[in-house]
């Protein structure tokens, strides 16, 4: 599949998905974001990927919308944007399939992450940044509000009070204080970035059963919602459940007696339990 705003490439299990825009700072458009879920489509679909990386072209991870329509940039609705009649935010069609990826996701971000170019991040298992990376939940600075599910991803990402800092003053900060704050997990030297990125997916890659980490993703994720442990613990439950006589479990165990590194033999595609808590596909494309 070849695409135009985008580059989606597999090497060593690891899909690198590229927002590739460099003369435009990687801006967001219609065709990125769909661009964007097919990608993801792809890595889902294919059982040799085991993890994902996500990162920009040239000097900037992604500055937010493309602003070129001017000030009616935010007032254009395209029709596969509305479900019933209702609008849908781009940014959110990108998140949600991101939320819903069976992969585990790594953001490289290699520069300016502002507007949606920070949202579209939070669904994304780990944040790298490198040193000089900026951030910017901007959205009160152009009269509009914080989009790509935003809402509840970030405070249950960084807790409330600093979500609200960010997004009531609508400044741009420095990795350094992404990190402080938790919206990143390391800050790295710019040549150290993506192979810090890669280093992570090969770990997971030559280690880890694909199933165990699609359902405990799914876990993780589904548990910030859940209405406290005893629901998260029946969940937990349920997935132990149906993989403790699994063969990946079983050849987990042996390979640890045998002090030999494990050959999963499970695929997502045709293994993966009942229990693995489900998410709507979204009608309007993610």
């Amino acid at each position: 599949m070849s695409f135009s705003q985008i580059e989606y490439g597999v090497t060593d299990r690891i899909a690198t998905i590229t927002l590739k825009r460099p003369e435009r700072l990687n801006a967001f458009t219609f065709t990125m974001r769909g661009e964007l879920v097919k990608a993801f489509d792809l890595a889902d679909d294919d059982d040799e990927v085991r993890a994902v990386v996500v990162t920009g072209a040239g000097r900037a991870f992604c500055a937010g919308a493309d602003l070129s329509g001017g000030g009616d940039t935010f007032s254009h609705r395209e029709p596969s944007e509305l479900v019933d009649g209702s609008p849908r935010d781009g940014g959110g069609t990108v998140a949600l399939r991101i939320a819903r990826s069976l992969k585990p996701v790594i953001g490289a971000i290699n520069g300016p992450a502002v507007g949606v170019g920070v949202t579209m991040t939070l669904p994304m298992d780990i944040r790298l940044a490198a040193d000089t990376a900026k951030f910017g939940f901007v959205f009160a600075r152009r009269g509009i509000v914080t989009e790509a599910a935003s809402s509840w991803f970030l405070p249950r990402l960084v807790g409330i009070a600093q979500a609200m800092e960010w997004a009531a003053t609508g400044r741009v900060f420095p990795a350094s204080e992404a990190l402080a704050g938790g919206l990143v997990s390391r800050v790295l030297p710019a040549e150290e970035l993506l192979p810090a990125a890669y280093a992570l997916g090969r770990e997971i890659a030559g280690n880890t059963s694909a199933v165990s980490v699609a359902a405990i993703r799914r876990l993780m994720w589904s548990g910030l919602s859940a209405a406290s442990p005893w629901e998260a613990h029946a969940a937990d439950s349920r997935l132990m459940a149906e993989l403790g006589s699994a063969p990946d479990t079983v050849e987990g165990v042996t390979a640890f007696l045998e002090k030999r590194p494990a050959e999963f033999p499970m695929k997502i595609s045709e293994d993966l339990p009942d229990g693995v808590p489900t998410w709507p596909v979204n009608p309007y494309g993610g």
